[in-house]
């Protein structure tokens, strides 16, 4: 019994499925953030015309200012020009990096979409459980972790940061628009490091959420019994499982058909595909069979791969009956099936 109540089983495909339907899905947020900054990276490269174009312009709208007497109407219409301006250069920014949140999510877990992860759960609210969550292994870890992070790329950053600092003496000399360009140039290559940085611990989050995500799915055996008896009950379960075998039977016997000597029809109801390898059995065996829309494609599949098919109604009616698929004819049939395979070798000129 205590083996039974350890979580030692993989999660089975409903588990899981129940899972994301309850909104539990492996989110790596180090991951979005790369995909994140990634897109805003190559959006500002993008946009970086344009932003200058509306920051020059700004600038050049205080610098006509000057000597200007200062009123409330003058303060409201600086307050205004700023605002738009501002506007003009972030909300495109802000638009591509909205999107790239969102294919962040859709990379990880695909389109999810389910209102159970936002219904109030008044029991999350709990005080004495939230005080026993606050000082638990689990988030203790965490915040390790984050720090680390943080630490690790801000740090990175500052020493990058700081060379670009010491040359702020020699670009105050520039013209604004080559102060742009170098302010560009350095914001490209602090991005670019700190993305990098992210881009390693990417890596390592996704992989420890996703085991640490199946772990917390992982079922007992007697779980794993109950699920399987539950759905093994369900009869829309049943009747989905069996029509899901059917389909892939028909397609691996449609797939034998171009392998088969001959198909034997009635000619429109039955047809039934035959092949014979003696290396393999001693008897010719059925490798597809069906009835009237199955004929059909049988028949169809033999045409386009230049099988024969040879008319007999009565022998295709008695193969159709009395042979499964894969099974070996029975000695019954032997005579009149030789007779057709002979037929059929004469015609291939097979020594057969």
């Amino acid at each position: 019994m205590a083996d039974d109540a350890e979580k030692t089983e993989e999660p089975t495909p409903k588990k899981i499925e129940d899972a994301r339907k309850e909104g539990n899905v492996p989110k790596s947020q180090d991951a979005s953030g790369v995909i994140t900054l990634f897109v805003a990276i190559l959006a500002m490269l993008l946009l970086f015309p344009f932003m200058a174009k509306h920051m020059i312009i700004l600038f050049k709208y205080y610098f006509s200012l000057i000597g200007t007497h200062l009123d409330k109407l003058f303060m409201i219409d600086v307050a205004i020009v700023t605002i738009r301006e501002f506007l003009l250069m972030v909300m495109p920014l802000a638009v591509a990096v909205a999107v790239a949140g969102v294919i962040a999510a859709l990379a990880q877990f695909g389109f999810l979409f389910t209102t159970k992860a936002v219904m109030p759960d008044f029991k999350k609210i709990d005080p004495i459980k939230g005080t026993k969550s606050l000082f638990s292994l689990k988030k203790l870890l965490e915040g390790v972790k984050i720090t680390f992070k943080s630490f690790t790329t801000l740090g990175i950053g500052f020493v990058f940061f700081f060379y670009f600092i010491i040359e702020l003496p020699t670009v105050a000399l520039f013209g604004l628009h080559d102060q742009l360009m170098w302010l560009k140039e350095k914001m490209l290559i602090i991005a670019f490091v700190m993305l990098f940085i992210i881009f390693i611990f990417a890596i390592i989050d996704i992989i420890i959420v996703r085991k640490q995500y199946f772990d917390g799915l992982k079922m007992s055996k007697q779980e794993i019994k109950d699920e399987m008896k539950n759905m093994e009950g369900d009869p829309l379960i049943k009747s989905k499982i069996r029509q899901i075998q059917m389909q892939a039977s028909q397609k691996r016997m449609m797939a034998e058909v171009p392998n088969a000597d001959v198909v034997i029809t009635n000619p429109t109801h039955y047809a039934v595909a035959i092949k014979y390898d003696e290396q393999k059995s001693h008897a010719p065996i059925v490798v597809a069979k069906g009835m009237d829309n199955i004929a059909l494609q049988i028949k169809k599949i033999a045409r386009e791969n230049h099988v024969h098919i040879v008319q007999n109604p009565p022998l295709a009616r008695s193969l159709y009956k009395e042979v499964e698929v894969d099974k070996t004819i029975p000695e019954a049939l032997f005579g009149a099936v030789a007779e057709i395979l002979a037929y059929v070798y004469k015609m291939n000129g097979s020594n057969r």
